[in-house]
């Protein structure tokens, strides 16, 4: 069955899924509702539009972490901010926004539709709309597209691709490791961490529902670093 791949690095990534207000939160991995969201971005399809979201968010995902990054936030403030219910104006409003910094994610989206798949690797070579990382600003840096990202194989064996990292990971005796921590969609069971990021209908509708993922390791080839000259 086969699998894209999409590379998730960059100063600054965020993957909220359950603050509305003044304190924004993300998750440590990238939800699968942000994922979707860049994929609908790439492929310019509107807001509006079901078919097509619900299509792809009918996709298994897996992240794979090469960085975890830092968790951070920025102290931000905003003036003349009108209430939820509109009764009343704030003078000054303030915000706490959590991101991750300086993180790369391997993330891959098995289906059997390989048209689908297809289309979606283009789009994201050439993409309609601009691309961030779960919020307006956070660019990727190096992009999300992979050129071998489309792959005629299951998403766990996709997810053993190349490190994208800037340092290995180092095991419990401080040695560098080729075992690499997974999360994976788990569509068999209820067991596993829920997620309240599956797509539901349009973005313009804002509704999500549940999803488990499991924890796993995947084995990376190990390829040293070229000796400097």
């Amino acid at each position: 069955m086969p699998t894209l791949l999409l590379r998730l690095a960059g100063p600054m990534q965020s993957w909220g899924t359950r603050s509305r207000f003044d304190e924004r939160d993300t998750d440590l991995l990238p939800s699968k509702s942000g994922v979707i969201g860049l994929l609908c971005a790439a492929m310019g399809v509107d807001r509006e539009e079901r078919e097509t979201v619900l299509q792809l968010a009918d996709l298994l995902m897996g992240v794979r972490v090469d960085q975890p990054g830092v968790l951070r936030y920025d102290y931000q403030t905003a003036q003349n901010v009108i209430a939820a219910d509109e009764s009343k104006v704030h003078p000054t409003t303030v915000s706490r926004r959590y991101y991750l910094a300086d993180a790369v994610f391997l993330v891959g989206l098995e289906g059997e539709d390989w048209g689908l798949l297809e289309r979606a690797h283009r789009a994201l070579k050439n993409p309609v709309w601009p691309l961030f990382l779960g919020r307006k600003g956070y660019v990727p840096s190096p992009g999300v597209f992979l050129p071998d990202g489309l792959r005629d194989e299951p998403l766990r064996e996709a997810l053993k691709y190349e490190f994208l990292g800037r340092e290995w990971p180092k095991d419990e005796n401080g040695l560098e490791s080729a075992r690499l921590p997974v999360m994976l969609e788990n569509r068999d069971s209820s067991e596993g961490s829920l997620r309240m990021d599956q797509p539901l209908g349009s973005f313009a509708e804002r509704r999500f529902g549940a999803r488990f993922v499991i924890p796993d390791f995947v084995e990376v080839e190990r390829v040293p670093k070229p000796a400097p000259a």
